[in-house]
Formats: structure tokens, C-alpha cells, sequence
């Protein structure tokens, strides 16, 4: 009989704890498409991004001419010209390689612009959670972008609004 009181005690304290507990929703694409300076960063990233491929594409089409021009003066080259040909190919081929690596690879540029530009604008976006969720007591701040396990919310948990107020752009 005790153990079934201890039993019951427990079940009931978890309950009443779990039930305590408060969650929120935020929706991370709305809130940074209703940023401005995102929608700037963002456009300011596509033309750079842009740029860069061009840049990229224009150095392929010369290895590629090159490479057309070697193919078709093959048989009129010596062997030692056939050599400093195919090196000169080469050659222009790891400048396209290394030129795509340096902009678009895991550490590149693109990527450190895009660290630059962005950083900024997440961490007021956390801030303005974390200072939303210690005032209204939330447990947990659940991204409902990004969360493909969320099947239904009420529109009464989602907080996305008050963290727009909170950054200054009120909806």
C-alpha cells in the first residue's frame, strides 16, 4: 500500500512538472524575410555570389579554348611543345580549380561574407528570443522552419511576432 502511494506521488509530481513547463514556437523565415537589413545582406550576397561565377566561368572558357586550340595544333607541335602545351592546359585548369575553392569552398569567401553579413542579424534574433523567453518564463523556443517533426501548433505558441517587436519591427 505504501508503495503504491509512493508510486502514485511520483507519477502525479511529474505530471504537475511537465505540465509547468512552458514552449514557444518561432518561425526563423518569417521573422528574417520581415528584416530589412537581411533582405539587403541577402541581395548583397546573390550579386557578389554572381560576380565571383562569372569571374569563375570566364577563366573555364579560356582553359577551354585553350584546351581547343592544343587539340588542334597537335599534330603540327613537337613533342616538347606538345609538353609545354598540355602544362600551359594544366596549368589553367588549377587556376579555374583554385579560383572556385577560394570563393565558393568551405572556408572561402562567400562564406566568410556571408559569416559577416549574417552573424550580426542571428545574433539579435537569439538575443531577442533569449530576452523574450526569460521574460515570459519559456522552457524551450522551438524553430517551426526547420522543425519537420512539428505536425500541428496552436498559432497561440508561435512568438514570432513578439520577437520581430522586440528587434523593432513590429508587425
Amino acid at each position: 500500500m505504501k508503495r503504491l502511494i509512493i508510486i502514485l506521488c511520483t507519477v502525479a509530481a511529474c505530471t504537475i512538472a511537465a505540465s509547468a513547463q512552458k514552449y514557444a514556437l518561432v518561425d526563423m523565415e518569417y521573422i528574417l524575410k520581415n528584416i530589412p537589413s537581411y533582405e539587403m545582406a541577402n541581395e548583397q550576397l546573390n550579386q557578389v555570389a554572381k560576380r565571383w561565377q562569372k569571374e569563375c566561368e570566364d577563366l573555364a572558357v579560356e582553359a577551354e579554348t585553350l584546351y581547343k586550340n592544343y587539340q588542334s595544333d597537335m599534330v603540327f607541335l613537337t613533342d616538347e611543345m606538345k609538353i609545354q602545351r598540355a602544362d600551359e592546359v594544366k596549368a589553367k585548369e588549377q587556376e579555374v580549380l583554385e579560383l572556385r575553392r577560394k570563393y565558393f569552398g568551405p572556408e572561402g569567401e562567400l562564406y566568410k561574407k556571408r559569416e559577416s553579413l549574417m552573424k550580426p542579424i542571428q545574433d539579435d534574433i537569439y538575443n531577442a528570443i533569449k530576452k523574450l523567453s526569460e521574460e515570459k518564463g519559456y522552457m524551450m523556443v522551438i524553430d517551426r522552419a526547420s522543425s519537420s517533426s512539428i505536425i500541428f501548433a496552436s498559432p497561440k505558441a508561435d512568438i514570432s511576432n513578439d520577437v520581430l517587436a522586440k528587434l523593432g519591427y513590429s508587425k
